[in-house]
């Protein structure tokens, strides 16, 4: 796992920020943008109605929802970053859906608009791991030879009874051989977790630290299970109310699960985010900025260091 920033004596954790600002010499930026692409799990080809979990419109900025051809996305999306934060240097983040669920001579030729931009540093594509296969995979990592590139997949889970009761329509394996593929190239992968479904334990959570950290993912993305209108698991709640994390007993939990985490892994996000206008729960009556600084004051008070209690067991799934 190779990595430029390292974990300093006075940080708690390896952040995404930090790491991108000592690779490119300054603050980055990402500009979302929106391709129109769908999911297998919402098309029928493995299954339909998607993740049970998932509204897209949760997570992106109603800004990235466009159908513009993708050089104009990512030119409207630096020139607005600009003037916002003074800002010079963009990483293009393909986020809704799954953006590898094409053919290849697709794919190569919407990437390369993404990147064509002379203020472009960097890529980053968001999927799953069974929409990668060796050829896709080739293609990106010749793009990675030239630009830095992250590959984000979403995992979710590493329990096989998770993925079929949200309707992933894959196994974990998937993830196991998407890495594989990609083990040895220049393409930076990410992995995206969440921490809640009311059916796994506590221990089963900190085991996807050691998990993550067996496997060699270079970037992690952990949000909290947060219950989203319009979702399978919305009407579920309704109908029979589960367990959901409270604020104190989630950050106990993140705190943990930090320390068992490689330190050369970088941290993306600690938290899940949704609109208040679909959030269903848990509803912490906090913003953004207090959770970051509240995360920032347990993990002083707890004295947490990314890697204190770094092993690599072996995971029974």
């Amino acid at each position: 796992m190779a990595t430029v920033a390292q974990l300093s004596k006075t940080e708690r954790f390896l952040s995404y920020n930090r790491w991108l600002q000592e690779k490119f010499g300054e603050r980055v930026y990402k500009v979302i943008v929106d391709a129109g692409f769908t999911c297998p799990n919402r098309d029928g080809t493995v299954a339909v109605g998607g993740c049970a979990y998932c509204n897209n419109n949760s997570f992106r900025p109603p800004s990235a929802i466009k159908t513009d051809p993708i050089r104009d996305q990512v030119r409207e999306g630096i020139e607005y970053i600009r003037k916002r934060f003074d800002a010079h240097k963009f990483i293009v983040y393909f986020q809704p859906f799954s953006n590898t669920y094409a053919d290849t001579e697709y794919l190569s030729q919407l990437y390369q608009d993404a990147i064509d931009h002379p203020e472009v540093v960097g890529l980053a594509i968001g999927t799953r791991p069974d929409c990668v296969d060796e050829e896709k995979i080739r293609m990106i990592d010749e793009i990675a030879q030239r630009i830095y590139v992250s590959l984000e997949f979403g995992v979710e889970s590493i329990y096989d009874d998770t993925l079929r009761r949200v309707n992933r329509g894959h196994d974990y394996a998937a993830f196991l051989r998407a890495m594989e593929m990609t083990r040895g190239r220049s393409i930076h992968t990410g992995a995206h977790l969440i921490l809640g479904f009311p059916w796994e334990t506590r221990q089963q959570w900190l085991a996807m630290a050691d998990e993550m950290s067996r496997v060699g993912v270079e970037a992690l993305k952990i949000h909290h299970l947060h219950i989203v209108r319009g979702t399978a698991l919305a009407a579920e709640y309704a109908r029979r109310p589960f367990p959901v994390f409270g604020y104190d007993e989630y950050l106990d939990l993140l705190c943990d699960f930090i320390e068992r985490l490689d330190p050369n892994i970088v941290i993306e996000r600690m938290f899940g985010e949704a609109p208040l206008g679909l959030l269903v729960a848990p509803n912490w009556h906090r913003t953004k900025n207090d959770l970051v600084l509240d995360i920032q004051r347990k993990f002083e008070a707890r004295d947490i260091r990314q890697g204190r209690k770094f092993d690599t067991p072996s995971v029974a799934l």
